[in-house]
């Protein structure tokens, strides 16, 4: 059944801007006119694709944005209505509506940050989380939840991340080859101290990311860099390096969106590496760190997922996907002495994770609230990454290369000219914008390229920092 308000949206096919956020700018500006009201109910889904003749899915991308920037609400059972607080109509722009309302910093010296690829909190599920920890706390049984767990984690949350990974990422892992743990950064510096000896080299990404190097070096091992090229890290590269050290004990790998370029590792080298680790015994660390945010038809499956891979630990994280604040990792291995081992230093240094934490989440997982905001922060995500692609042509295109990457929350940006970055991040930093400058990602030489997280901006912030960054280049 329609609901009271007058339908008129005018979608232009012809437009670079995408039809769901046509549908999105439309209904925004109804309500900044005042033709639509706060708690006034929209159409469903389904009658306004049937109205615009198009397909439903759109509808939904674009009620999506809407419900995630603040414009909408949806009530269960009930339907999709205005919401009661607007977000501030200043921060609106006149010729695209569809913008997030400008977010505080935490720095109070820089108005912009480009991070390494953060994704935006203000989105996260939190009154959903607040929910689900209420909802435990009143359960008669809940005095069972507070005492003393297992030191690879929750039994019950381990087996839906297992399901997770058999099922969507094609591994074949069960609960006892799986630890939960504060955060990714957690996971690398459990697997570094349990694989790890003095003497032993570990092969690393270079450029790469350097709290991983620093877990790996405090246990005692000796980095050996490894080139990147479009395709990903060079295996000739890793050959050398077996033939000329006897100690090789691991790689580090980031192959599903290399940190900081983005880029894939092929499918002929991801199997190079599988046959190379099966041939001379050494471990696959992986590390899939923004899996969920994927735009194309389907992610690339982890090395992990292949069965005749012998000597792998897989790490991934939760944390991106709920909020940063709440640290949820993990790490999973086919190797069970080295799980065992895991589970031993875990228990000396935190002796259980955040079992409570972990409850909560799990209902967040069975009562469908993870898939869901998944579902809307990719196509959050995916309209935010259009807008920087639209910036970046606009401003920089003539000035640098990129690639518009097929997920994850950063674009990696080189200047077609050697640039010194110290230098205009100095020059940035007085105008109150903020970059990471590659020598945080480089192992020993200086690198050209930048890398530009675009998730936890908005449109404003992005737009004015690349405009002064385009000024630099």
């Amino acid at each position: 059944m329609l609901r009271g308000w007058k339908f008129e949206i005018q979608l232009d096919n012809q437009s670079d801007k995408a039809i769901y956020l046509q549908i999105a700018d439309a209904i925004i500006k109804d309500i900044h006119s005042g033709r639509l009201k706060p708690g006034d109910a929209l159409p469903g889904s389904r009658n306004l694709a049937q109205l615009l003749k198009i397909n439903r899915n759109t509808v939904v991308e674009a009620l999506s944005v809407l419900l995630i920037e603040g414009w909408l609400v949806s009530k269960e059972r009930q339907g999709t209505f205005v919401a009661e607080t607007l977000p501030d109509f200043k921060e609106v722009q006149k010729n695209n509506p569809v913008t997030t309302v400008v977010k505080e910093t935490a720095s109070r010296h820089y108005h912009i940050q480009f991070d390494d690829g953060h994704p935006d909190s203000k989105i996260a599920p939190i009154a959903e989380l607040a929910r689900a920890y209420r909802q435990i706390f009143n359960q008669k049984a809940r005095w069972q939840m507070m005492g003393y767990g297992n030191e690879l984690g929750d039994l019950e949350f381990r087996k839906a991340i297992v399901q997770m990974l058999n099922h969507q990422r094609g591994m074949q892992v069960d609960e006892q080859s799986i630890c939960i743990t504060r955060g990714s950064q957690m996971a690398m510096y459990l697997t570094a101290q349990c694989l790890f000896t003095k003497g032993d080299y570990v092969l690393i990404e270079n450029p790469g990311y350097k709290p991983a190097w620093s877990a790996f070096e405090n246990a005692g091992a000796t980095l050996l860099p490894v080139s990147m090229d479009k395709d990903g890290l060079l295996i000739d590269d890793v050959i050398s390096y077996l033939k000329s050290h006897r100690k090789i004990k691991a790689i580090y790998v980031t192959p599903h969106r290399q940190y900081p370029t983005t880029v894939t590792l092929n499918l002929k080298r991801r199997l190079e590496l599988i046959w190379l680790s099966n041939k001379y015994g050494f471990t696959i660390i992986e590390d899939d760190y923004d899996n969920e945010f994927h735009f194309g038809y389907r992610p690339i499956l982890p090395l992990s997922s292949f069965t005749e891979l012998k000597n792998y630990v897989y790490i991934g994280t939760m944390s991106k996907v709920i909020a940063p604040a709440l640290r949820i990792g993990y790490l999973a291995s086919n190797d069970s002495s080295l799980i065992e081992r895991v589970g031993s230093l875990r228990k000396i240094i935190d002796v259980q994770g955040d079992s409570i934490m972990e409850q909560a989440v799990l209902q967040l997982i069975k009562d469908g609230t993870i898939k869901r905001h998944i579902k809307k922060a990719t196509n959050y995500y995916k309209a935010k990454r259009e807008f920087m692609a639209t910036m970046l042509n606009k401003h920089i295109t003539n000035k640098a290369t990129y690639t518009i990457p097929e997920g994850g929350l950063a674009f990696w940006v080189v200047p077609n000219k050697c640039v010194d970055w110290i230098q205009i991040s100095k020059k940035l930093k007085t105008k109150g914008i903020k970059i990471i400058t590659p020598d945080t990602y480089s192992f020993d030489e200086t690198l050209n390229g930048i890398r530009l997280g675009y998730g936890s901006l908005s449109e404003k912030e992005l737009e004015d920092g690349i405009i002064a960054l385009a000024k630099m280049l």
